[in-house]
């Protein structure tokens, strides 16, 4: 019935308006038809959709569609589940057009949507559970037989999510790239750089006043000047163009940086055992593929930025033999701000596993 409901709206919007009072007769025959028509199709779509039994759920991403991150996680993890669930489970993709970026969490909690493809960071008002997970090495494997992805997972169906699956962005996962080059350590004395909060102690360290800004924003903000360079993930800088505003990238690359796969946990109860387990092995089997993945690509597309006008710049000496350790620091220091007790039982599981 809630499909015929849409149907029926979609209708409803579709019948042209007729601001004339004197109808003209021929108009309204060709107008009935046209509800007629549209009727029987809504019908007819309803009857094939009952009778397919495909369960469809509604994906949310904080990336546009062709961004990176949406296009090697989001849309490759659908892919996965739609194969080895034989086109049994399908999908919707929905981007931060319909929910900006950093309000994702709360919709998909509510049931809004089914799924929510994010990086933790960006509900970091709400906790700091995930964000924590950055601080720890680059090993999916051993995150989950040291019981720290169990963990999290426990802590996110408190908020009324399942945790699917916890990806890497590559062995190594962020960088900076700057109006201006580096020419002094600290490298980024007087200067503002965007970054989430997990950057923010790192950037500080480095001379620099942290700037929170939505990956949508990152373009123009750095175009005005409102800040001198941005962090960001090793791949996707090319997929917003900040080459053209910011036209060098610094190096190296530094810390270690993933995404996260919810799922409403009422619409995860509601599902069978079979769907439920088909969700869970595809997203373990994402971890398996993502480091490789995404360091080819990250090689890939720095390549390209420097084919297309971008310069390297160096972190000097006494900069570059900290940068994780600043990074990590950073990372555990921001996600205990929000979370303290959680996030400490955290670091214990980590520190005890030699993550």
């Amino acid at each position: 019935m809630r499909l015929f409901r849409l149907h029926m709206r979609l209708i409803i919007d579709r019948v042209p308006p007729n601001n004339n009072r004197a109808l003209n007769v021929q108009q309204g025959r060709i107008t009935m038809k046209i509800i007629r028509n549209l009727i029987v199709g809504a019908v007819l779509s309803v009857a094939v959709t009952t009778n397919c039994q495909a369960t469809e759920l509604r994906v949310l991403s904080s990336w546009a569609e062709n961004h990176a991150y949406t296009r090697e996680i989001g849309k490759v993890y659908m892919d996965l589940v739609s194969k080895a669930s034989n086109g049994d489970i399908t999908f919707s993709l929905f981007g931060p057009d319909a929910i900006p970026s950093f309000e994702q969490l709360e919709p998909t909690s509510q049931g809004l949507f089914d799924v929510l493809v994010t990086h933790p960071v960006y509900h970091y008002s709400n906790t700091g559970v995930g964000t924590a997970i950055d601080a720890t090495k680059a090993d999916s494997a051993l995150r989950r037989s040291s019981g720290l992805f169990e963990f999290i997972d426990d802590y996110y169906q408190t908020l009324g999510l399942k945790l699917l699956s916890a990806p890497l962005m590559g062995s190594k996962g962020f960088k900076y790239v700057l109006r201006d080059p580096i020419t002094a350590s600290p490298a980024f004395e007087g200067r503002k750089i965007r970054g989430t909060p997990s950057y923010h102690p790192m950037i500080i360290a480095l001379g620099g006043t942290p700037d929170n800004t939505p990956p949508a924003e990152i373009y123009t903000a750095l175009e005005k000047g409102i800040f001198d360079g941005a962090a960001f993930g090793r791949v996707g800088v090319k997929d917003l163009k900040l080459n053209e505003v910011a036209p060098y990238l610094a190096t190296p690359a530094f810390g270690t940086v993933g995404l996260m796969v919810f799922m409403n946990l009422d619409r995860w109860n509601s599902l069978s055992a079979e769907e439920q387990q088909v969700l869970l092995a595809q997203g373990e089997k994402l971890e398996e593929v993502s480091v490789a993945s995404f360091d080819k690509l990250a090689a890939d597309e720095d390549e390209w930025l420097l084919s297309n006008g971008m310069e390297l710049t160096e972190f000097l000496p006494e900069d570059k033999e900290r940068l994780d350790m600043l990074m990590n620091n950073g990372v555990w220091e921001v996600a205990a701000k929000r979370s303290p007790e959680e996030v400490a039982k955290m670091r214990e599981l980590a520190e005890k596993a030699g993550l």
